[in-house]
Parts: C-alpha cells; sequence; structure tokens
C-alpha cells in the first residue's frame, strides 16, 4: 500500500478508524489524500479482521472537499477528471464494502465532504459540527453523489435548496430533516461515536452486508423485485454461523457471540 501521512490508519477490536489528516486545510482533498483513501477503503474490505469501518477528520474539520489550490494550479487536471478519478470510486467503494462504515463527523463537512459522509451507512455528528453544499457557490454542481443520497434522505424539495442556496445546515437540524442518523455533545462525541463502532464491529457482519447490498438496489426494484432479493439473500444470511449463534444464544437467553463468519 502507498504511505500516506494525509489518512491515519488503525485497527482495535476489529474497528478500523481512518482519519482524514489535512488539519491545517480543513481536511480538504487533494490527490495524495483521495488516493490513500481508495487504497484503504479496498485494504479493509479485504482484512477478515475489520469488522467495522470509522471514517472522520482530524482536527476541527470533518472535510472541507476538495483543495481548490490544487484543483486551480496551472498544471491541474480538468475537474471532471478529479471527479472520476478521485472522488468517484471512494464513493463506490464505500457503497461496495461488506462491512458497515460508520462517519463520524466532527466538524464542518463541506462540499464532497458532506457527500462523502451521506454516503457511509451511518452518519453521526458533534452537535456543533454543520454540514454545507458548497458547490453553488463556486459555479459548480454537487459530485461525490450529492445528487444521488440527499434527495433520497431528505427529499427533492429540501434537497434543491439546499445545493442551490449552499445554505449551512446544522448537525441538529440535519438529524430532524432525516440527513443523518444522530448527534452526540461534543465533549462526549469520541466515547460515543467509539462504543458504536465498537457495536457494529460485534454484530453478525456478513448479515449487515447483505442488508447493505439490498439497500443499495432498493430504489431501483419494484416492490415484487425487492421481496424476490430478500428471500436470495435470507437464504444466504440463513448459511452463515452467526446465524446459527444467534438462534442458540436466543434459546440459551444469552448474548450472542458473533464473530462475522
Amino acid at each position: 500500500m502507498t504511505q500516506s501521512n494525509f489518512i491515519t490508519y488503525s485497527l482495535e477490536n476489529g474497528v478500523a478508524t481512518l482519519r482524514l489528516n489535512r488539519p491545517n486545510v480543513y481536511n480538504s482533498f487533494n490527490r495524495e489524500m483521495a488516493l490513500a483513501l481508495q487504497e484503504h477503503l479496498r485494504a479493509c474490505g479485504e482484512n477478515e479482521e475489520v469488522r467495522a469501518i470509522l471514517l472522520t477528520g482530524e482536527g476541527k474539520a470533518f472535510c472541507a472537499g476538495q483543495d481548490l489550490a490544487e484543483a486551480t494550479g496551472p498544471a491541474s487536471m480538468e475537474i471532471s477528471q478529479i471527479v472520476v478519478q478521485q472522488y468517484n470510486p471512494i464513493i463506490l467503494l464505500l457503497r461496495e464494502l461488506n462491512k458497515p462504515v460508520l462517519a463520524a463527523v466532527n466538524g464542518v463537512a463541506a462540499g464532497a465532504g458532506a457527500n462523502l459522509a451521506l454516503a457511509c451507512d451511518l452518519v453521526v455528528a458533534k452537535e456543533s459540527a454543520s454540514f454545507i453544499q458548497a458547490f453553488s457557490k463556486i459555479g459548480l454542481i454537487p459530485d461525490s453523489a450529492g445528487t444521488f443520497f440527499l434527495p433520497r434522505l431528505i427529499g427533492l424539495q429540501r434537497a434543491s435548496a439546499l445545493m442551490m442556496t449552499g445554505d449551512k445546515v446544522s448537525a441538529p437540524d440535519a438529524v430532524q430533516m432525516g440527513m443523518i442518523y444522530k448527534t452526540f455533545p461534543d465533549e462526549a462525541f469520541d466515547t460515543e461515536v467509539m462504543e458504536l463502532a465498537q457495536k457494529l464491529a460485534q454484530m453478525p457482519t456478513k448479515g449487515l452486508a447483505y442488508t447493505k447490498q439490498l439497500l443499495n438496489v432498493t430504489f431501483q426494484n419494484t416492490l415484487a423485485e425487492q421481496l424476490e432479493q430478500e428471500a436470495v439473500y435470507q437464504q444466504k444470511a440463513g448459511q452463515t454461523h452467526d446465524f446459527k449463534e444467534g438462534v442458540e444464544a436466543f434459546l440459551q437467553k444469552r448474548k450472542p457471540n458473533f464473530t462475522g463468519q
């Protein structure tokens, strides 16, 4: 794996923590950081010790989106190529990973940074955090699947308004409108986030992966097609070790010990 100081990685009790690490520029993406995140996500998908992934930022911000200094220099790539080569693979990896991904938004999430968070399976935030669809402020359109996920989360009208006005949304308001899962008080954020990540890591990993795959196709399927897919994936889930363990634990009135198998 290519080494980069712009993404820090740690693995503890099944939780792989990926931390965006350019705090002096609010963790905005340059090419090196984007490619490093892609590599780390692929590695997490292949590592059986990883049962859940925690994505967060270093310092005061989660992610301010694209580093515009890199995108507008004389030798810079076309913005469309930056999107295709740097952001699109990250979003696809987040959705294709066979493990849950928790975004812990520790500060402002703007532009591609906001949409990066929204592509994750669960999003939690500090009460003081905020989300901004900042693209319209510089004459661009929302990328990183913002036009895909945000309308599905909060509806077309609200998504249109936020994308066109670039208005800031506080984390509590984001919860209220269904954009994110929940907020935690700033002083308890790290503890609460790790407890949630550990909970995900102790769940039946294959079952969560099958659930994620079903959610990925739910808006494109008819009811009959989705019911058919549920039957297919329920068959797969019923063949896992964790299903057998879950049933035995239920019958024995004890806490299950899921292994992700």
